[in-house]
């Protein structure tokens, strides 16, 4: 008897709210209307997760390099051979300027770029640099796709990548990965630890091609270059210069058709713990540094007014100086403050 009373309890209120909202849904047909519109929506399938819109963004800007270096063979009497190399390039500038790995166009005579529309064009080598194995490129046209560039761009390792480029000639193909560790943008020191790691899939003819994010923006160029000297020992890590380095690069090279580095000429001894710096180690012959007075187990802390945060730090700011610049070096030495004028030369490769 108690289990009827409750269920009488419990159904009565019920089914007097059913009926009001009936009522309700009977004089008002807004409500009606927007309840058939949610019940609709809330039976309709999910959206799938897709890339395509930044793909569709990036991708016409991305596109494929053809160099070609003539060779003379007596075993082929007057006639030349020219072997082909395929890489990717990545259209940085509405003026024609190209990115991509130099290894892709090194020694060229002859350098072809198609985009995807099918369009062609002869390109010119504007410059080069080693260190980041970038090149710049310049086709004259105008109206070209210029892909999405944003200059504070600044990548964390979980950030979702996309790399666009040409392997094996097969097509402009995209493959899907994380960053697995972020990059400086520094000119100082290239490395492994410089650049950024990922493990979208880089393959012969992906170089030079461009890293993405999700927003179709330009994250990093591509290069197979730094993944083949791990002789495939290593899978599933790969590598892209930063954006922020590669465009900084690019526009060195087109002011003057090479990077031009400031060169100190010191060794680091240690990282400060008291105060921000570096302690220097040793200090080579006929340098800047020498020439000025710097002397090992000096204590640098800060340069022309900027408080250095770390012995790469230090090198990336004279790495942006023009050569002939000088630099205000203050210092710590036996304890006391000293601060000396150091003239930058240019950084010679060897």
């Amino acid at each position: 008897m108690k289990i009827i009373n409750l269920l009488k309890y419990i159904v009565r209120p019920a089914s007097y709210g059913v009926m009001i909202a009936v009522v309700l849904l009977l004089l008002i047909p807004e409500w009606r209307t927007n309840t058939l519109q949610v019940l609709e929506n809330s039976s309709a399938p999910q959206q799938a997760l897709s890339y395509a819109r930044a793909v569709s963004i990036a991708s016409p800007s991305v596109v494929n390099i053809y160099s070609e270096e003539i060779t003379s063979s007596p075993k082929y009497g007057t006639n030349a051979r020219r072997p082909t190399r395929l890489g990717s390039g990545v259209i940085m500038d509405a003026a024609g300027y190209l990115l991509t790995n130099y290894h892709v166009v090194e020694d060229a005579d002859l350098i072809t770029v198609l985009l995807q529309n099918g369009q062609h064009f002869s390109a010119e080598l504007i410059g080069f640099d080693n260190e980041t194995d970038l090149a710049v490129l310049k086709v004259e046209t105008t109206n070209l796709p210029v892909i999405p560039q944003r200059a504070n761009l600044q990548s964390l390792a979980g950030d979702v990548v996309l790399a666009i480029g040409n392997p094996f000639n097969l097509g402009q193909t995209v493959t899907q990965g994380v960053i697995s560790a972020t990059g400086r943008s520094g000119l100082s020191v290239i490395n492994y630890l410089e650049l950024l790691q990922m493990d979208a899939a880089i393959n012969e003819g992906n170089s030079g091609g461009a890293l993405i994010n999700t927003n179709g923006e330009l994250v990093g160029i591509n290069s197979k270059k730094y993944t083949s000297n791990n002789n495939n020992r290593i899978q599933g890590i790969f590598f892209a210069v930063p954006y922020t380095l590669a465009h900084k690069v690019m526009r060195k090279i087109i002011a003057n058709g090479r990077v031009i580095r400031g060169y100190l000429g010191v060794t680091v001894h240690s990282l400060q713990d008291t105060i921000k710096g570096f302690t220097i180690g040793s200090v080579a012959e006929h340098s800047p540094a020498k020439k000025a007075g710097l002397k090992a187990n000096d204590i640098v802390y800060q340069i022309n007014e900027v408080t250095i945060t770390s012995f790469t730090h230090a090198l990336d700011i004279v790495a942006d100086t023009l050569p002939g610049t000088t630099l205000s070096f203050k210092l710590l030495r036996d304890k006391q403050q000293l601060e000396l004028p150091v003239t930058i030369v240019e950084k010679r490769n060897n």
